[in-house]
């Protein structure tokens, strides 16, 4: 199965008080680790979604080593929501060879490579429909399988995403509690 990683990291961070594209901590950059953890975790590729400061967040990008080139999509309507965004991603993704997008979110630092992993092997082809969970609560990355890429654009709408599409469906909750809290940072630490 080919899995292209899709990082949504459009928005302007209110709460943060700047793009979360743009936020750094002691680990670095959020927006490049962000893309190595897509790659560590075997995405085939990476398309990375992007809004507020869109040029500021390409430069973290072009100067990321070589090996962590990615595909860019800038998404005009980004204030609008996150289904704004997915919605973007998943529009450019529709001309590549991908089989699934694996979707994760700028701002979930202490995501790990080996929860890309296991959410990626949650299911094959297509039909893939399944996502990570901590301690039982569903989170991202969330592994949408290509049959689903059309319905969950038709409802991602604000900041909903694909939360009502996942909800009318059977989807597999793979575990990863035990490697990482899957918390968005929203706030300054």
């Amino acid at each position: 199965m080919q899995t292209t990683g899709l990082l949504l990291a459009a928005g302007a961070g209110r709460r943060m008080g700047t793009p979360k594209a743009l936020v750094a901590d002691e680990r670095g950059a959020w927006l490049t680790r962000a893309v190595a953890l897509l790659r560590d975790g075997g995405c085939d590729s990476v398309t990375v979604v992007l809004g507020a400061a869109a040029d500021d967040a390409r430069r973290l990008l072009d100067a990321a080593p070589a090996d962590q080139h990615v595909g860019v999509v800038v998404a005009a309507d980004w204030a609008q929501g996150m289904g704004a965004s997915l919605g973007a991603g998943l529009a450019a993704l529709e001309e590549s060879a991908a089989d699934a997008a694996l979707v994760t979110l700028v701002d979930l630092p202490d995501l790990v490579p080996e929860v890309v992993r296991r959410v990626r092997a949650g299911g094959e082809g297509p039909a893939a429909l399944a996502r990570a969970a901590y301690d039982g609560v569903p989170g991202h990355p969330v592994l949408l399988g290509r049959e689903h890429w059309a319905g969950v654009r038709a409802s991602a709408v604000g900041d909903q995403g694909a939360r009502d599409y996942l909800a009318a469906r059977p989807v597999r909750l793979v575990e990863c509690g035990d490697l990482a809290t899957g918390h968005d940072v929203d706030a300054p630490r």
